[in-house]
């Protein structure tokens, strides 16, 4: 019985669309440079680098630089890669803090 390596379970997981997005927008929460490598992690489990750059009709070489730990996409960049895989980018409000009462 061969044993399956964390990152291949990952991989395997993120085939889900539904679970790619929520890994997503946790990691986005952590910071922006989690979120990238997240979102390499993404593209690896729905064919690679090579074939996301295909579909996006952007440059692989360009494509493994912006979603490095020092990559910096543009927003374009990043609806072009969530289109492909059937999302688009939106802003949400925060969970506002309970404000503490005031001293009097």
């Amino acid at each position: 019985m061969k044993k399956t390596t964390y990152h291949e379970d990952l991989l395997e997981r993120l085939r889900d669309p539904s679970y790619a997005l929520g890994y997503l927008n946790a990691c986005l929460e952590d910071d922006e440079e989690t979120f990238l490598l997240a979102l390499r992690d993404v593209a690896d489990a729905h064919g690679g680098l090579r074939r996301l750059a295909e579909r996006t009709k952007l440059n692989r070489e360009h494509l493994f630089r912006i979603l490095s730990k020092r990559g910096n996409p543009r927003l374009e960049t990043l609806q072009q890669l969530a289109a492909v895989f059937g999302w688009r980018l939106a802003l949400v409000q925060r969970r506002q803090k309970q404000k503490l009462p005031r001293a009097a």
